[in-house]
């Protein structure tokens, strides 16, 4: 597979991962436990649009995601996709993805030759590449499947807005600097040097519920935050991934 480097890693590595959070040393003594000792990762020379088949090798889970080294039987590439269940020796198909060079990982302390970022992994060859109802909706959304998560009692932002109205008013918004408090119900950190959040606060409905800020403040899933930064319209990462609207670089308040 030919590498480049595409923006929509971001996403597949971020906006489609499961949520996942644990308290400061949690996670620093996970960091430490998911260092792996450093493969030989082997560039592909073509692209391969249909995905990959092959067996696991090595299998590493960290904060939302779940990387994994894949034998194809003429090559090994790493793959990371939202966390899932996976062991060694089982046959995993590798959807097309987003190709990162040179991707240093903090968290595992490595940098790999290439990751495929990919929106999910599925057991078994190709014909069982797509991914279950749940995970389609997720994809199209850009909002992580969901557990049953409390929304009552978030206090709109003084002199801030709603979810649902920064849908509402993202036109005259454009740009503009918002604030608005929710709920972290998805937390990937590390990806470009951002950590990527989505909030909620019960109002919205599909499509106007979910909100995606990057920040480089850390939070942790459940958390009740204050965002605040510059409205974004319209921001295409690739491969499907649009968002109507979203908030980066965003300074982020636990209240």
């Amino acid at each position: 597979m030919k590498s480049y480097i595409n923006y929509s890693a971001i996403l597949f590595c971020s906006l489609l991962l499961l949520p996942s959070c644990s308290n400061s040393n949690n996670q620093s003594a996970q960091k430490e436990a998911l260092a792996p000792p450093v493969a030989k990762e082997t560039k592909s020379t073509q692209p391969v649009p249909e995905g990959v088949v092959g067996k696991v090798i090595e299998t590493i889970s960290t904060a939302g995601y779940t990387y994994v080294q894949v034998d194809t039987g003429t090559e090994k590439i790493w793959a990371a996709a939202p966390e899932f269940k996976v062991e060694e020796g089982e046959t995993v198909t590798v959807p097309p993805g987003s190709p990162m060079e040179n991707y240093q990982s903090k968290t595992l302390n490595r940098t790999f030759d290439v990751v495929w970022f990919v929106p999910y992994i599925k057991s078994g060859t190709k014909d069982s590449m797509a991914p279950d109802s749940k995970l389609k909706e997720s994809l199209a959304t850009g909002a992580a499947p969901l557990t049953e998560t409390d929304l009552s009692n978030i206090k709109k932002a003084e002199s801030g807005k709603t979810i649902a109205e920064l849908f509402a008013e993202k036109t005259s918004l454009e740009n503009k600097k918002v604030k608005v408090r929710g709920k972290v119900v998805k937390f990937s950190p590390e990806i470009m040097g951002k950590n990527w959040i989505h909030i909620q606060d019960g109002t919205g409905s599909k499509g106007t519920n979910d909100l995606t800020v990057t920040t480089k403040n850390s939070v942790k899933l459940g958390d009740i935050i204050l965002v605040e930064g510059t409205l974004e319209l319209n921001k295409d990462f690739g491969a499907g991934y649009k968002y109507d609207i979203i908030i980066e670089d965003a300074k982020i308040t636990n209240n």
